[in-house]
C-alpha cells in the first residue's frame, strides 16, 4: 500500500556520520584561515609573549609539536596527550590571567587531540574517550576566551569525537560531558550576544561552530537549552557574514543548518532567513565548487525539502545552476559523494521537481560511475543507491540499459556486503528491492540472493518501528512478485511480529497503515493466519482508532483496503475492528478531494468486500460513498484497467448487497463504460471475468440496456476468446454463469463458440470447488437452452459435458434451495432420475390470478391449475392440463433490464425444459395486460392454441386501468396495488451472491 498503496513514503535514507561531513581540515592551505580551526602560529600580541613561551615549554605544546613532527605508534600518541601535567598547565594559565586569559593554549591543546584522530582516520573510542574525559574535568573554558579560542576548542573536540555518546553510558562521561558543553555553549552565547559586536567574529568561526553543533546532534547528544540559545545566537551572525562566506564555508553551512532542521531544530528563529541568504551565493559562485561541495550542497537541498520545508526563495535556482556541474565534474566524486547525489536526485524527484532542468542529465552521468566504482561503496552507500533508483523508477524514470546494468552491479554487492547493513540499511534494501520488482525489475538468482542474506540478519536486529514497517511492507511485495517462503522468510516474520506487538504505541499513523497493509498482502498470498499474526492485527487495530485523524487519504485508502483483505481472508469480526472501520469512514469524507483515482478504486472494492462479509450498511458508509462516486465520474480518463474492473465490480457488489442505487452511481457507471472499450486490450482474464461479472450483476438489478453496455460487452467477449488460456476454473465458472444469466442480451453465436472454447477446461477440472461446478452446470443448461428453443438443436459436446458435471454433484447434498433447483433441472434435462427433492414455494400473483379469472370466466368448464411443478421443475403459473399447455406470466424479472423484451438466462431455461418435456409454453408478459382489450387477445390466443375457433365467447372486459411512465421499473403487482389498494409481493428468487 502507494502513499499510495496499497503502499510506503517515510524517511527511507538516513544521513548518518558518514553523509556530506564537510572537510575537517577546513581551508587548511591559505595563511589567516583555521588550520585545523586552530589559532594562527605567529603576529601575536607583544604581551602575550611571555605567555606564549611559558605554554611551549608546558607538555601540551610538546605533545602537540610531537604530533606534528614525528610518526610513532597511536599508542604512544594518544599517551602523549593525557599526562596530567598537560591539565596542570593549562589550569595555571588559566589561573595565572583569569579574566584575561582568551583560551588560546586550550584551543591548541583541543587542536592537538583533533590531530591524532586525523592521523588514526577515526574518532576516539570508548576507552579513548573515558581516559581522555577524567583530564577534561579540569578544562575550563571562562567567557573572557576569544572567538578563535572557542571555536577551535569547540570544532576540535567535537571532530575528535570526545563528545560522542557510547553506549551503554557511562555516567561520569555524560557529566563531564554536559558540563564542558554548557560552559562552551554558555561562551559562545555570550561572545554572540555582545553590545557591540565583538569584532573578532568572523565567517569561518560561525561556519565551524555550526558544523560542530550540527554533528553534536547527528552522533546523538541531547538538545539542551544552552545548544538551541547558542544556535540562534549564531543564525544572525551567518546572515551578517555571509558576503565573507567562501564556496566551501557555503556548502558546510548549508549542510550544517540541513543536519540541525533534520535534528529538530526547525523551529529555531533566523534558521530559515540564514538558508535564504546563502542561496544566492550557491548561484553566484556556482563554477567554484569542488566535486565534495556539489554533493554536500544537493544533498542539503534534498533533504530540506524532505523534511517539509516549503521550496523556499532561492532553493529552485541554486538547484538548477549546480545541475550541470554534476555533469562537469562527474569523474571527481568519490563512491559516497555519488551515493548521496543519487539519494538527492530521487528526493528531488518525489517532491515534484522531476522536470528540472538537467537533473535526467545528471543521473544518466552518474549511473556509468557506480558500475566503475562497484567494488568501492560501502554497506551505507548501496542501500542509499538503491532506494534512490528505487524512487526514480516509481517516479517515472525509464528504465535505460545503463539504470539495469547498474541495478545489476549492486545486487552482488549486498550479498557481498550483507554482514554490515544496519537495521535501516537491510529494512531500505529490501524495500527497494521489492519496489523494483514491483515495477517490473527481473527476480534473477542475484536478487534472490541478496534477498535470502539480508533475512538472515532480520531477526539478528533490534529495530524501530518504522524499520519493522518497511521490512514487512518489504517482505509482503515480495512474497506478491513470487518470493519463495524460505526459513530465512519465516524466520524473519517470526522475528518481526512479536516486535511490531512490542512498539504498537511508538508507530506513526504511516508505520500502521503499512504494517496492517504488510499482514494483508502476505495472508492474501497464502500466508497461514497464525496465532501470532492475529494477535499482531489484534493490537494494532486500537491505534487505528486513537490515530484516525493523523492519517492522510492514502493512508485511509491503504488501511481499509488491508481490513477488507484481512476480512475476505478469513479474519473475525470484532468490536477493535468494526471501530476501527467505524473510525475511518468519516475521515473518508472529509478527505475526498484528496483522493487519486488509484485511491478511490482501492476505496470502494474495500468498501464493498466489507459489506459483503457483514459490515452493517450504516450512514457513514453510505455518506463515504456518495462522497466518492462523483469522483469517479471527474476522474474517469485515470483510471486505469485494473482500477475500472474493481471499480464496477465494488458498485455491482454494493448493489447485488441490497444496497441501493445510490445518488451518482448511475453516472458512475455510465462513465466508466465507455472506458472499458477503450481499454479492452489492457485488461487481464482477471479483469476480464470481474468486468463481465459486474456487468451481468448490474443489469440484473436494474441497470438499462444502453449503447455503450452493449459496446463493453463486445469488446469483452472480443477479448475473451483471445485469452483463454489465461482463465483460472473460477473465472471461467463466473464467465459462463455471467454469459448464461444475460440470456437473450448475448448473441446466441458468441455464447456458443465461447461455451464451446471454454467449458473443457471446466468438466475436466478435478480441482474445482463446489460452487464453481454449480455454476457451470447453470451456465451450460441455459446454453442447451437456448440452442433448444431456437431450432430444436442439441449440442452433443456441451451435454456431454453438461453429464459430466452432474454427475460429480449427484452425490452432494445441496445446502441452498438455488443448487437444488439446479440439479433438479439438470436431472429433467437429462432425463435421469433427481437425487433431491426440491420444495417450490407457491406464491400466486395479482397478474396470474387476473388471467385466471378470465381464463374461467370465459371457460367455465375449462381446467386451470396454479402453481403446479412438473417433473421436479420450478413450477408454473397456470397449467391446462387437459391442453397441456402452460401459460406463464412474465414481470420485468424475467427479462435483462425489465425491458420485457430480452429474455434472461433463468426465464430461458425454464421455458425450455417446458417445452423439452411436452408441454407448449404460453408468455404473457404483464406490461402488454395494461392495455386497453389486452386480456381478450390473450384469451382469444390461449383459445386458438386449445384449437377453439375464436367467437365472441362472452368474456368481460377488463379495463386494469395500469399507468407508468417507467413501466421498465415498475411491476404488476405495484400497479395492482394502486389500483386496489392491496398488495401481494411475489418474493424474487435470487442467486447467492458469487465471488468474481
Amino acid at each position: 500500500m502507494d502513499r499510495s498503496s496499497a503502499g510506503i513514503s517515510g524517511k527511507y535514507a538516513r544521513s548518518d556520520n558518514a553523509y556530506n561531513q564537510p572537510n575537517d581540515h577546513a581551508a587548511s592551505s591559505m595563511r589567516g584561515r583555521y588550520r585545523n580551526a586552530t589559532v594562527k602560529q605567529g603576529d601575536n600580541p607583544p604581551h602575550t609573549a611571555t605567555r606564549r613561551n611559558a605554554f611551549y615549554h608546558s607538555s601540551a605544546l610538546c605533545s602537540s609539536q610531537y604530533l606534528q613532527r614525528r610518526s610513532v605508534n597511536p599508542a604512544q600518541h594518544f599517551n602523549a596527550l593525557i599526562k596530567p601535567e598537560i591539565m596542570d598547565g593549562l589550569v595555571s594559565k588559566s589561573d595565572s590571567f583569569g579574566h584575561r586569559y582568551d583560551g588560546r593554549d586550550h584551543g591548541l591543546y583541543a587542536s592537538s587531540i583533533k590531530k591524532y584522530t586525523s592521523a588514526s582516520k577515526r574518532p576516539l573510542n570508548r576507552t579513548e574517550q573515558s581516559q581522555l574525559i577524567h583530564l577534561l574535568q579540569n578544562f575550563t573554558v571562562t567567557r573572557s576566551w576569544n572567538w578563535r579560542s572557542l571555536t577551535t576548542t569547540f570544532h576540535s573536540l567535537t571532530s575528535a569525537g570526545v563528545f560522542t555518546p557510547h553506549k551503554p553510558v557511562d555516567q561520569r562521561v555524560k557529566l563531564t560531558q554536559t558540563a564542558l558543553l554548557s560552559r562552551l555553549f554558555d561562551a559562545i552565547t555570550f561572545k554572540c550576544n555582545q553590545k557591540p559586536q565583538a569584532r573578532d567574529i568572523d565567517a569561518r568561526g560561525i561556519v565551524n561552530l555550526l558544523w560542530a553543533m550540527a554533528k553534536l546532534v547527528d552522533n546523538g547528544q541531547e538538545r539542551t537549552p544552552e545548544f538551541k540559545k547558542a544556535v540562534a545566537a549564531l543564525l544572525p551572525h551567518a546572515n551578517t557574514q555571509k558576503e565573507q562566506l567562501v564556496p566551501q564555508h557555503i556548502a558546510n553551512l548549508l549542510w550544517a543548518i540541513v543536519k540541525l532542521v533534520n535534528n529538530g531544530q526547525e523551529q529555531t528563529p533566523g534558521l530559515k532567513e540564514a538558508v535564504v541568504a546563502l542561496l544566492p551565493h550557491v548561484k553566484t559562485q556556482k563554477d567554484q565548487f569542488i566535486p565534495q561541495h556539489i554533493a554536500n550542497l544537493l544533498w542539503a537541498m534534498a533533504k530540506l525539502v524532505d523534511d517539509g520545508q516549503e521550496w523556499i526563495p532561492g532553493l529552485k535556482e541554486a538547484l538548477v545552476a549546480l545541475l550541470p556541474h554534476v555533469s562537469v565534474q562527474k569523474v571527481g566524486f568519490n563512491p559516497q559523494e555519488i551515493a548521496n547525489l543519487l539519494w538527492a536526485m530521487a528526493k528531488f524527484v518525489v517532491n515534484g521537481q522531476e522536470q528540472t532542468p538537467g537533473l535526467n542529465e545528471a543521473v544518466a552521468e552518474l549511473l556509468p560511475h557506480v558500475n566503475a566504482q562497484k567494488d568501492k561503496f560501502n554497506a551505507q552507500d548501496i542501500a542509499n543507491l538503491l532506494w534512490a533508483m528505487a524512487k526514480l523508477v516509481i517516479n517515472g524514470q525509464e528504465q535505460t540499459p545503463e539504470l539495469k546494468e547498474t541495478l545489476a552491479t549492486l545486487l552482488p554487492q549486498v550479498n557481498v556486503h550483507k554482514d554490515q547493513f544496519n537495521p535501516q540499511g537491510i529494512a531500505n534494501v529490501l524495500w527497494a528491492m521489492a519496489k523494483l520488482v514491483d515495477n517490473g525489475l527481473e527476480r534473477t538468482p542475484e536478487l534472490n540472493r541478496a534477498v535470502a542474506g539480508l533475512l538472515h540478519h532480520v531477526n539478528a536486529q533490534a529495530n524501530n518501528p518504522q524499520e519493522i514497517a518497511n521490512l514487512l511492507w518489504a517482505i509482503a511485495k515480495l512474497v506478491d512478485n513470487g518470493l519463495e517462503r524460505t526459513p530465512e522468510f519465516k524466520e524473519a516474520l517470526a522475528a518481526l511480529l512479536p516486535q511490531v506487538v512490542a512498539q504498537k504505541t511508538n508507530s506513526k499513523p504511516q508505520e500502521i497503515t503499512n504494517l496492517l497493509w504488510a499482514m494483508a498482502k502476505l495472508v492474501d498470498s497464502g500466508q497461514e493466519r497464525t496465532p501470532e499474526l492475529n494477535e499482531t492485527v489484534a493490537a494494532l487495530l486500537p491505534h487505528v482508532n486513537v490515530k484516525k485523524d493523523q492519517f492522510n487519504a492514502q493512508e485511509i485508502a491503504n488501511l481499509l483496503w488491508a481490513m477488507a483483505k484481512l476480512v475476505d481472508n478469513g479474519l473475525e469480526w470484532t468490536a477493535r475492528l468494526n471501530q476501527a472501520v467505524a473510525a475511518l469512514l468519516p475521515c473518508v469524507n472529509a478527505q475526498k478531494d484528496q483522493f487519486i483515482p488509484q485511491h478511490i478504486a482501492n476505496l470502494l472494492w474495500a468498501m464493498a468486500k466489507l459489506v459483503d462479509n457483514g459490515l452493517e450498511q450504516t450512514p457513514e458508509l453510505k455518506e463515504a460513498m456518495t462522497a466518492l462516486l462523483p469522483h469517479v465520474n471527474t476522474q474517469r480518463d485515470q483510471f486505469v484497467p485494473q482500477h475500472i474492473a474493481n471499480l464496477l465490480w465494488a458498485m455491482a457488489k454494493l448493489i447485488d448487497g441490497r444496497q441501493a442505487w445510490l445518488p451518482g452511481l448511475n453516472e458512475a457507471v455510465a462513465a466508466l463504460l465507455p472506458r472499458v472499450n477503450v481499454q479492452k486490450d489492457q485488461f487481464s482474464a482477471q479483469g476480464i471475468t470481474n468486468l463481465l461479472w459486474a456487468m451481468t450483476k448490474l443489469v440484473d438489478n436494474g441497470l438499462e440496456q444502453t449503447p455503450e453496455l452493449k459496446t463493453a460487452l463486445a469488446a469483452l467477449f472480443a477479448h475473451m476468446n483471445a485469452q483463454k488460456e489465461q482463465f483460472n476454473a473460477q473465472g471461467i465458472a463466473n464467465l459462463l454463469w455471467a454469459m448464461a444469466k444475460l440470456g437473450e442480451f448475448v448473441e446466441l453465436g458468441i455464447v456458443t463458440s465461447t461455451f464451446e472454447s471454454f467449458v473443457y477446461r471446466i468438466s475436466g477440472n478435478l480441482q474445482l470447488s463446489e460452487q464453481e461446478i454449480w455454476m457451470s452446470l447453470w451456465g451450460v443448461m441455459v446454453c442447451c437452452a437456448r440452442l433448444f428453443l431456437d431450432s430444436h438443436a442439441k449440442n452433443n459436446v456441451l451435454e456431454k459435458h453438461m453429464g459430466d458435471l452432474f454427475t460429480r454433484l449427484k452425490n452432494t447434498s445441496p445446502n441452498n434451495e438455488e443448487n437444488q433447483y439446479t440439479i433438479a433441472m439438470a436431472a429433467s434435462w437429462l432425463g435421469r432420475a433427481c437425487p433431491v427433492a426440491p420444495h417450490y414455494q407457491a406464491i400466486i400473483s395479482k397478474p396470474q390470478t387476473v388471467v385466471r379469472d378470465q381464463l374461467q370466466s370465459c371457460f367455465p368448464s375449462l381446467k386451470i391449475e396454479e402453481e403446479k411443478s412438473l417433473k421436479s421443475l420450478p413450477p408454473v403459473d397456470l397449467l391446462l392440463p387437459d391442453h397441456n399447455i402452460v401459460i406463464e406470466v412474465q414481470g420485468p424479472f424475467h427479462y435483462v433490464s425489465g425491458d420485457f423484451k430480452t429474455r434472461n438466462g433463468s426465464t430461458l431455461l425454464k421455458i425450455a425444459l417446458l417445452q423439452k418435456a411436452g408441454f407448449e409454453v404460453f408468455e404473457i408478459p404483464t406490461n402488454t395486460l395494461w392495455k386497453p382489450g389486452s386480456i381478450k387477445r390473450c384469451v382469444d390466443q390461449i383459445k386458438t392454441r386449445m384449437g377453439i375457433p375464436p367467437q365472441d365467447h362472452g368474456c368481460a372486459s377488463l379495463n386494469t386501468g395500469w399507468q407508468s411512465s417507467d413501466h421498465r421499473y415498475l411491476t404488476a403487482e405495484a400497479h395492482l396495488e394502486k389500483q386496489t389498494g392491496k398488495s401481494k409481493k411475489r418474493k424474487r428468487k435470487k442467486k447467492k451472491p458469487i465471488t468474481a
